[in-house]
């Protein structure tokens, strides 16, 4: 069977343009071709941006993989360019282009690890916890060290913490200060050393048994 080619699933929005919203029904996922793509959710009554994605990657998958209501809102950042993909022609693309499918797939499990764990963080009501617990992901992320050295180093700044997080800048630095006042972490120009990142892990334990 001959490559299928993707040219037929490309589609466009101009910046500032809605790809969908959040609680309308979902039959469609898109894989980012040029430009970035915004996703929000309403929490509480404040729309708060979960993620700024790139060129390369995914998003909407699930209402292809549990038949929901779209769970945020997507919104294009620039004039974006997107593959856009069905459950049919999913099926076509997993039969014709078997590389494009296995990188389909790899990009389905760790976006679906990604929000989840991002959903984790949202739920945490106190702002620090929230702050400590991007750390963790963060960690997750790049692996534990063999030896289990307490100490981790990011290449992250505050403001992406701020960010992960949920919350406003002014907020994120705020709480980025009393944990670096506290000798907690130290905060340099283009990354964050956490001294201990058990103790993160404890403190946000605890922050989620409190709120349960």
């Amino acid at each position: 069977m001959s490559k299928l080619s993707l040219d037929r699933f490309a589609v466009s929005y101009p910046k500032g343009g809605m790809i969908f919203c959040e609680s309308e029904h979902g039959d469609t996922f898109y894989l980012i071709q040029h430009g970035r793509v915004q996703i929000t959710k309403i929490i509480g009554a404040i729309e708060k941006t979960l993620d700024v994605l790139n060129p390369g990657e995914l998003f909407g998958e699930m209402a292809i993989l549990e038949n929901a209501p779209r769970s945020a809102s997507a919104i294009a950042l620039d004039a974006v360019t997107l593959l856009e993909f069905t459950k049919q022609n999913f099926e076509l693309i997993l039969e014709g282009n078997p590389e494009i499918a296995l990188r389909l797939m790899k990009l389905f499990s760790k976006r679906i690890y990604d929000q989840r764990r991002r959903f984790m963080i949202l739920r945490l009501p106190n702002i620090h916890a929230r702050v400590a617990d991007v750390f963790l992901m963060l960690d997750e992320a790049q692996g534990r060290p063999e030896d289990d050295d307490k100490s981790r180093t990011f290449q992250t700044t505050p403001e992406d913490v701020a960010h992960w997080a949920g919350i406003s800048k002014e907020e994120g630095r705020i709480a980025i200060n009393q944990f670096a006042k506290q000798r907690k972490i130290e905060v340099l120009r283009d990354k964050i050393i956490v001294h201990n990142i058990h103790d993160f892990s404890r403190y946000v334990s605890s922050q989620r048994k409190a709120g349960a």
